[in-house]
């Protein structure tokens, strides 16, 4: 099938997201809302912190000249977030700021860190989409664009490295996968994986397909943490608790099967109602609820790679 012009796709789908989708999904429900918990502290090895209750987990790192931070929690939990990852790592201030990708529960520290001078690391992707007002259904009202000084400062497009200290930490792209822009930061050196928002432990993950996702990158981006990582290593998701390697690989078969089915729905001629019908989720993961959102955006998501122009 042809294939539909990607950049057309998404400015056409960007500007129908502020008016909510018919399937019942509803903005705020399941993604971009305020946690009620408490900023909590958990250490992962000596160097690395695990912090969560800011949005969405946080890892902080230590080194002699001061912290780094994967991810930023929510702007209105910033200020927590911020001082207790200095508590955490014993550092006068946050030296690096890596942006797993552009949602607001990872780069809400980007304004409070980038005007005090910390780097800020992420795919070029990720600082296209915060130099712009982001409109999407799944939110109740648009996101940025950042001031100047809360943009990423230093972007990659493949693949880069930076040193914590005297530890290399590498960084690489998941292409179109939860959006267009994410990227897993990886602590060798410690076995700890940071996967942003393809990784998820506690719900259905959002397949954001405003800002380019789609479920078969979904698959890949897991993929690419299952090639890095080993049997041993820690994955660090946006939400919830620390996973393994054979649970990506669990993950990643089931977002497969999904993705078939999902296809086959599609190339029947279905519409997105049509394809929630046939339950192509029914067996799979029934602790993280209702399905529903996950499988009409998954479905949607398909419409720019798959669909004929129209």
């Amino acid at each position: 099938m042809k294939q539909v012009n990607r950049r057309a796709f998404l400015r056409t789908a960007l500007g129908a997201a502020a008016t909510l989708s018919s399937s019942g999904i509803t903005p705020g429900t399941a993604w971009g809302r305020v946690p009620d918990a408490a900023i909590e502290s958990t250490p992962l090895t000596a160097k690395l912190t695990l912090i969560t209750g800011a949005g969405a987990n946080v890892v902080a790192s230590s080194s002699a000249e001061g912290a780094v931070l994967v991810d930023g929690g929510l702007e209105s939990h910033s200020g927590k977030l911020v001082a207790a990852a200095l508590e955490a790592t014993s550092a006068k201030r946050v030296v690096t700021l890596f942006n797993t990708h552009w949602h607001p529960e990872q780069s809400g520290s980007n304004q409070r860190l980038g005007k005090s001078g910390t780097k800020i690391i992420a795919h070029e992707n990720t600082k296209l989409w915060l130099t712009r007002k982001i409109t999407v259904d799944w939110r109740p009202e648009a996101y940025g664009p950042l001031t100047a000084k809360a943009l990423p400062t230093e972007t990659f497009y493949k693949t880069t490295q930076v040193y914590v200290g005297d530890e290399p930490v590498e960084c690489g792209y998941m292409t179109q996968a939860h959006t267009d822009g994410d990227i897993y930061v990886f602590f060798r050196g410690a076995n700890v994986l940071v996967g942003g928002g393809v990784v998820s432990e506690d719900r259905w993950p959002l397949v954001d397909f405003q800002t380019g996702g789609w479920i078969a990158g979904l698959v890949g981006g897991l993929d690419t943490l299952i090639a890095v990582s080993n049997d041993a290593t820690r994955i660090v998701p946006a939400n919830g608790s620390v996973l393994t390697r054979e649970d990506l690989q669990t993950q990643r078969s089931m977002y497969f099967t999904i993705y078939e089915r999902l296809v086959k729905a599609l190339t029947k001629g279905f519409g997105p109602d049509e394809a929630l019908a046939t339950e192509p989720a029914k067996e799979f993961k029934p602790e993280w609820g209702d399905p529903t959102a996950f499988v009409t955006r998954s479905f949607k998501s398909l419409w720019g790679h798959m669909a004929a122009d129209a």
